[in-house]
């Protein structure tokens, strides 16, 4: 092996700065490369040339292109997170469930390449880190539903349901050439999507056969969320939560009218 010369030397080393520090910077040139040019853009290479690093540390920092990539990810949806856990409740929980469903959709259209790179390139099982702390947030806001009685089924499959509509939908109108793109049909899909999964307000028009039962056992897990329950023992109570939620998803029901 051939011994390393001063000019190798020079080639590997890295700014004298801090990790926290060169991994921002490094996060900061991949999403410049991004927001310019696409994720074809971003290689190692090219994401190491911009940073002022030699390739080798894109590795040592981030482990693999896929631990950039979420990094990356994680850095375009801060503002979106921040936006989102801002949001004003009021003391209708459905009323921010749409919302937040606006804003997702805002978001993903004036930030197309950042909701590409977290949701368009689906690897089977996985999640990234930025869309695991969006789907965490979602489910908390159908949770406060729940807790409303105003729940069709279990939080886990409404936030499943509201989360694969919003996702399929903001994909279709980013693919959409801008010329014939229906902005409307976001506002189409996400009335679809409430009324599939919550039930009118006590006001309104009388639940059908099952809708009940489906609230008012995520009113109780939703109160059991937040309260201790010393009376039962941790193995009750987890099968008392799997109870709650099979009452909830046994009979799904069309919206009213559907």
């Amino acid at each position: 092996m051939a011994a390393r010369t001063d000019t190798d030397a020079d080639t590997d080393a890295e700014p004298e700065e801090g990790p926290t520090t060169l991994r921002h910077r490094i996060v900061v040139a991949a999403a410049g490369l991004l927001e310019e040019n696409g994720l074809d853009a971003m290689s190692t290479r090219a994401v190491a040339a911009r940073a002022g690093v030699p390739p080798p540390t894109i590795f040592r920092v981030f482990g693999d292109k896929d631990g950039l990539l979420e990094a990356v990810g994680e850095y375009g949806f801060e503002t979106y997170l921040r936006a989102k856990s801002r949001l004003p409740r009021s003391e209708d929980p459905v009323r921010d469930l749409r919302d937040a469903w606006d804003l997702h959709v805002r978001f993903g259209l004036e930030q197309p390449a950042y909701y590409t790179l977290v949701y368009g390139l689906p690897r089977p099982g996985h999640l990234s880190r930025a869309g695991r702390e969006a789907v965490t947030e979602l489910q908390g806001m159908i949770t406060r539903v729940a807790a409303a009685g105003r729940l069709r089924m279990s939080v886990e499959r409404a936030a499943a349901v509201v989360h694969a509509a919003g996702m399929g939908t903001i994909l279709t109108l980013i693919s959409t050439p801008a010329e014939l793109r229906d902005p409307a049909a976001a506002d189409v899909t996400r009335d679809l999507v409430v009324a599939a999964v919550t039930t009118p307000p006590p006001d309104g028009p009388a639940p059908g056969a099952g809708r009940d039962t489906a609230g008012a056992a995520m009113a109780l897990r939703a109160v059991m969320s937040r309260e201790e329950t010393p009376a039962l023992r941790p193995a009750e109570r987890l099968l008392l939560l799997d109870w709650l939620n099979r009452m909830a998803d046994t009979r799904p029901s069309a919206p009213d009218g559907g």
